[in-house]
């Protein structure tokens, strides 16, 4: 145990908080967040209409490098219309990785699918490329270009990798396994605000990407989130299906299809619109911190600090440390609970929940692996 409270005392050292809780991650606001939301408040545009849901929309354009941004009232919604938008149908199958939140597995029920989970590489926790190729080889067929599973004769009509805790994935690579397979990808980039990979933000590179601003994340507007694409089109459609399928017109009410009430409030695209305005030193502050960590655990020979792959630059939303099996992990997930340092272990895999148990997989050895030993430590950004 003297090594794990070691951990702690190092903690409270780095957050310059002798005692009390500390929490995982906790949102600050510390720049236009009042000025913002107070402005929307007193043009009582608090709803789906208004400034900042636009300017919300142009700096997601602009940090990201899509062309477009739409935004939306959470991530997983985003995630739910993005796949609709793709051409998912219901009875269809959805590769994604069991090692996610599950709102990414929620989202492709949503849209009526069935998740199809897929291995991850250890050093990302996201999707593994190589492990892709292998399964579709053995599962997959192409009909007149379209991919079905030949076990259960559904097409497999989407891939959704996830960016773990802002570590970006071998996206370049996933894209190019379902682009022999005529297969779209959709980037789960809920947790990866800020993160590069070759130089390129997570969530442009397949056909859409989706992006969370939750409480817990980088960057907050309390609940919201986006959908960014390059494709025009998709981008329209978003928008108008986000608010209820209404046609436009200045007293009417009339709507072509059925549609969802997924629009970002202007309250919380203003308290979003402040928040990125500090992503750059918020990222920055976690990069930094992640540095200190690894300096840290540097001298511990069973206590691995999880780092970001060559050709990536990863936003550390949530810092990982490796241990050696499950069971010392539970001993490190209760001491430093115990001592008031919030950490918590990878979410349950998504084949073991009760829902997705019968959904189809390949081999998932890596993710196995991981969710008996990795642990997040505390990740907010630190206070000057």
């Amino acid at each position: 145990m003297y090594k794990y409270k070691e951990v702690v005392d190092f903690i409270r050292s780095i957050y310059n908080q002798p005692d009390g809780f500390i929490p995982l991650h906790e949102p600050r606001f510390v720049g236009n967040e009042k000025k913002y939301v107070m402005d929307a408040i007193d043009s009582t545009f608090v709803s789906s209409v208004g400034s900042y849901v636009d300017k919300f929309e142009e700096m997601m354009s602009e940090i990201t490098g899509a062309k477009y941004a739409v935004a939306m009232v959470n991530g997983t919604n985003a995630l739910h219309l993005a796949l609709q938008l793709s051409g998912v149908k219901s009875n269809d199958e959805v590769l994604t990785q069991p090692l996610t939140f599950i709102a990414t597995a929620n989202a492709i029920k949503y849209a009526g699918a069935i998740p199809h989970f897929v291995d991850v590489d250890k050093e990302t926790m996201g999707l593994s490329p190589d492990k892709l190729a292998q399964h579709l080889q053995e599962v997959a067929e192409l009909r007149q270009g379209i991919c079905y599973n030949k076990n259960t004769g559904r097409r497999i009509a989407a891939c959704v990798p996830m960016h773990t805790f802002g570590l970006p994935a071998y996206i370049d690579r996933i894209i190019e396994v379902c682009n022999t397979y005529n297969i779209p990808v959709i980037e789960d980039a809920a947790e990866s605000l800020g993160s590069y990979y070759k130089r390129q933000h997570t969530g442009t590179f397949g056909k859409a990407g989706i992006f969370s601003f939750n409480g817990n994340k980088t960057v907050t507007s309390g609940g919201g989130g986006a959908i960014v694409t390059n494709d025009k089109g998709f981008a329209q459609k978003a928008k108008h299906l986000s608010t209820q399928a209404k046609i436009p017109h200045r007293w009417e009410y009339a709507h072509d299809s059925i549609g969802y009430n997924y629009r970002m409030p202007n309250i919380n695209a203003a308290l979003a619109c402040a928040q990125l305005e500090q992503l750059d030193s918020f990222v920055e502050n976690k990069r930094n911190l992640s540095d200190i960590y690894a300096d840290f655990f540097s001298k511990f020979e069973d206590i691995l600090l999880v780092r970001e792959t060559e050709d990536s630059k990863a936003n550390y939303w949530l810092n990982a440390i490796m241990l050696k099996d499950r069971a010392t992990r539970d001993e490190f997930l209760e001491y430093t609970n115990n001592q008031g340092i919030m950490t918590r272990p990878i979410w349950q895999l998504m084949n073991h929940l009760e829902m997705f148990m019968d959904c189809p997989k390949g081999d998932l050895s890596n993710s196995e692996f991981l969710a008996d030993r990795i642990v997040n430590i505390t990740s907010s950004v630190r206070l000057k």
